[in-house]
């Protein structure tokens, strides 16, 4: 995978604030970037694809490697 546009750390956060905290940076993002967001919580493997789903986001996938989950801003 390439490097990310921005890098959100939110390890040590539990959900659903690194969904919160995704939700309020990516509308500041330009349309096809990519935010790298960090999240050890285990609920983020699920929370963060459903909410790009629900808001028409395009979830890349998880990293193997690291707790982290890559979402293209598509609008």
């Amino acid at each position: 995978m390439s490097e990310p546009d921005e890098v959100l750390d939110c390890r040590g956060q539990r959900c659903p604030l690194p969904v919160i905290k995704l939700a309020r940076r990516l509308p500041e993002l330009p349309v096809g970037a990519v935010v790298r967001v960090l999240a050890d919580d285990p609920a983020a493997a699920v929370d963060i694809p459903a909410w790009c789903r629900m808001r028409g986001q395009h979830f890349i996938g998880a990293l193997p490697d690291l707790p982290a989950y890559d979402v293209r801003r598509t609008h």
